[in-house]
């Protein structure tokens, strides 16, 4: 029986920790109408094999104050990075480095306030997307990818 009391506090407090959810940030109309619009290009790429990576970037963007996001990619995947900006944004364009920083050429598509780039790394590691306000007004962008 005393046995019985010393573990009914642990069961007591793993069910309250159970119990409480966390707590997650809503997202804004802004990022939910910029990453509306980057799963509408990420679909498409769908339709060629390409999968939409669970995961997503959202950050505020302006005209001439590019973003950088670093990923590890794999070599021998395919990859396309996908960036979309809220209202405000008209021409956003997304590009690629190595982790010297150096530009890799990619495949560019740039429609309106969304652009994306595919490449296909040749040695695996760090490297880094810019997504850049090309123009338009001050707004927030959601960058996503697919690989295949």
């Amino acid at each position: 029986m005393n046995r019985c009391f010393r573990i009914l506090p642990v069961v007591v407090l793993t069910a309250l920790v159970c119990a409480v959810e966390p707590v997650a940030l809503a997202e804004t109309d802004a990022e939910v109408q910029a990453r509306a619009s980057a799963l509408e290009v990420a679909g498409a790429f769908s339709n060629d094999g390409f999968k939409i990576r669970d995961g997503h970037w959202f950050s505020p963007v302006a005209p001439g104050e590019p973003k950088l996001i670093q990923v590890n990619l794999y070599a021998g995947n395919q990859y396309w990075f996908i960036a979309a900006g809220s209202e405000g944004a008209k021409r956003i364009a997304v590009a690629i480095f190595d982790e010297t920083g150096h530009p890799v050429s990619t495949e560019p598509y740039e429609k309106n306030a969304q652009g994306a780039a595919g490449f296909s790394p040749k040695a695996s590691g760090p490297y880094y997307v810019r997504v850049d306000e090309v123009e338009g007004a001050p707004s927030t962008f959601c960058l996503l990818y697919s690989y295949k």
